[in-house]
């Protein structure tokens, strides 16, 4: 059984991240998308992360989340070095661990509102009657219990990503890391998504969120800047 994140007096690090790097082969060279990034992040704490395209926004949330591997130095998250493990196990921690909301919202377009919250529950073996309380409890969090028998396609793109936070609080994971939340999304449809977030920083949620929304860096602890994958500055 996997260690969770012990909570007391003193804040435990929920990530920590030494010399972190992470290189990709294209055409004949390489590009560096992270180098020799530090960073410790701990429970409870609401991190923005800033920074221009191709800063390393997205490739830090990805190494965070154990979507993918560094290709040196060390990223260990909820107690687990996520470098020494293969993708069985991975598939297992994510599941475990961490909550994602994606900036396209990957929802399953063939699933209903409510099936989509609740397919990570039922991946993880939760019962029928848990797995619908639950759904139904988040769907109503995030105001779209109304919307329960609708398929993606019939939901707007705020619905849409107010599910894909629903989905990323179905297992409880101590740790959400959400990438660009409001890019796809009008000003007042933004809104809703701040206030989503505003409500899970009151709850204790850790966060890492990827943005460019001036009204999240505002609830954020602390802001990374990040440009050409080093953190540049830290606003506190």
């Amino acid at each position: 059984m996997m260690r969770a994140v012990q909570m007391g007096d003193i804040k435990e690090k929920v990530v920590f991240a030494s010399a972190l790097c992470k290189e990709y082969p294209i055409t004949g060279h390489t590009i560096s998308a992270l180098r020799g990034l530090n960073l410790e992040v701990v429970e409870g704490e609401f991190v923005s992360i800033y920074g221009p395209s191709g800063a390393g926004k997205t490739t830090l949330l990805n190494l965070i989340g154990g979507l993918d591997q560094p290709t040196s130095g060390e990223i260990v998250v909820c107690g687990h070095d996520l470098s020494t493990y293969d993708e069985d196990f991975l598939a297992t921690f994510r599941s475990a661990y961490v909550g994602f909301v994606f900036q396209s919202y990957n929802l399953v377009s063939t699933l209903t509102a409510l099936e989509n919250v609740a397919f990570p529950m039922e991946l993880a073996g939760w019962s029928g009657n848990r797995v619908e309380k639950r759904s139904e409890k988040l769907l109503k969090l995030v105001g779209l219990s109304h919307r329960t028998d609708h398929f993606p396609a019939q939901l707007s793109g705020g619905e849409q990503q107010r599910i894909a936070f629903a989905r990323a609080l179905a297992n409880d994971p101590p740790l959400l890391l959400i990438d660009e939340p409001t890019g796809n999304l009008d000003v007042e449809t933004g809104l809703e998504i701040v206030g989503i977030m505003e409500k899970l920083k009151t709850k204790g949620k850790t966060i890492l969120v990827a943005t460019h929304d001036e009204r999240i860096v505002k609830l954020a602890n602390r802001t990374l800047h990040l440009r050409d994958g080093r953190i540049v500055v830290v606003d506190e």
